[in-house]
């Protein structure tokens, strides 16, 4: 018996990414980082043994993350400028951070890293939406929060930015433009440009379409374990 392989009648279902664990035959740590690990699996696309040749794919292990859309009462959105060593450039993203706390709520991660790259506190939370950020090669599962009802921390509680982080500049742009220069590819970084293309959508219905801040989140590896087979079939 096979598991996830058929999609069946679109016109079935509503358009969405499904649930698909596969057989795992082995798994082994090939590079320990830093912040996160290249992991190696070997496993079958069928729960066969004797139906196709096994597969193996390297990929970053990575704890995931959230990030931060904040918009302020005239519909404005923060933006905060960054050096991001890889790419050699500095970048327009929102707040974000890795998910490196154990057992940390989602929205208090994100709420952390608002206060800390950004000096805002938000009353009003809300999910904007949910990425894998290059499934290909990373298990890197993202989420991005709408935040309303903000308010700046006052200067003595703020958190002292180091190395990269101290460099960061913010400003807060009209929805529209910041739109624009994704649109003309002024801006790169992923989680910045679905947030706003998200907003710029949700924002036609007055945001009432979004998800709650808790909704649950079981695309996240520390959630597999809801799925019905876990996220792999073990061999």
């Amino acid at each position: 018996m096979s598991h996830g392989l058929s999609m069946g009648d679109p016109s079935d279902q509503p358009l969405g990414d499904q649930q698909s664990p596969r057989r795992l035959l082995d798994s082994k740590v090939v590079y320990e980082g830093r912040i996160w690990n290249v992991v190696s699996d070997t496993f079958s696309l069928t729960d066969d043994e004797s139906d196709g040749e096994p597969l193996v794919r390297d990929y970053i292990e990575h704890p995931g993350a959230v990030a931060v859309l904040a918009m302020n009462d005239a519909g404005q959105v923060l933006l905060i400028n960054q050096y991001r060593h890889p790419v050699r450039m500095t970048l327009w993203e929102i707040p974000a951070g890795l998910l490196d706390v154990p057992d940390e709520d989602f929205v208090a991660a994100a709420a952390r890293e608002l206060a800390e790259e950004a000096d805002l506190t938000a009353e009003r939370w809300n999910v904007l939406t949910d990425l894998f950020l290059s499934p290909g090669s990373s298990s890197e599962a993202l989420r991005i929060y709408l935040a309303r009802g903000v308010a700046e921390i006052h200067p003595d509680e703020r958190h002292e930015r180091t190395h990269e982080e101290a460099e960061i500049t913010t400003a807060w742009v009209d929805l529209d433009d910041a739109v624009s220069a994704v649109l003309a590819g002024r801006i790169h970084s992923p989680s910045a440009i679905a947030a706003v293309l998200a907003a710029s959508a949700a924002r036609s219905g007055g945001y009432d379409q979004l998800r709650p801040a808790d909704e649950p989140w079981p695309e996240h590896a520390s959630q597999h374990h809801t799925w019905p087979n876990g996220s792999v079939l073990k061999n």
